[in-house]
């Protein structure tokens, strides 16, 4: 994942940070974020990442390159499918919520979902 557009405040580095992504999947697009506001200075314990569900994958991918980041979320569910989407979960909550659940990755030219790997033990922080 990458971030293809930022738009920050100039005192971004000095804000306490809530990053906000209904479903944490594999993780790798919340990393992204989090690199970026690190790159324009935030300090780590100045961000809370919240989401509504997360699968341990995601999870444990986070703390793989994150390990001090706080994370608050109503439900981890059981892992992820092939196509890295949360089950049970609650499908795609992009396709959802701007109703373009009939695309798929052919549709937009992308190779879909890289699904993270990692048998390190969950911790929530």
């Amino acid at each position: 994942s990458r971030v293809l557009y930022t738009r920050l405040p100039q005192d971004i580095a000095e804000r306490k940070i809530l990053l906000l992504d209904p479903i944490l999947a594999t993780g790798n697009s919340i990393i992204a974020a989090i690199a970026k506001l690190v790159e324009f200075g935030v300090r780590m314990e100045r961000i809370v990442f919240i989401c509504l569900i997360a699968a341990p994958e995601g999870i444990r991918n986070l703390f793989s390159v994150y390990p001090t980041i706080t994370i608050v979320t109503t439900e981890v569910d059981e892992g992820l499918d092939a196509r890295g989407q949360v089950i049970p979960g609650i499908g795609n909550f992009g396709d959802r919520y701007f109703g373009t659940d009939q695309l798929d990755a052919d549709d937009l030219g992308c190779d879909g979902p890289q699904v993270a790997r990692n048998d390190s033990v969950v911790s929530m922080h």
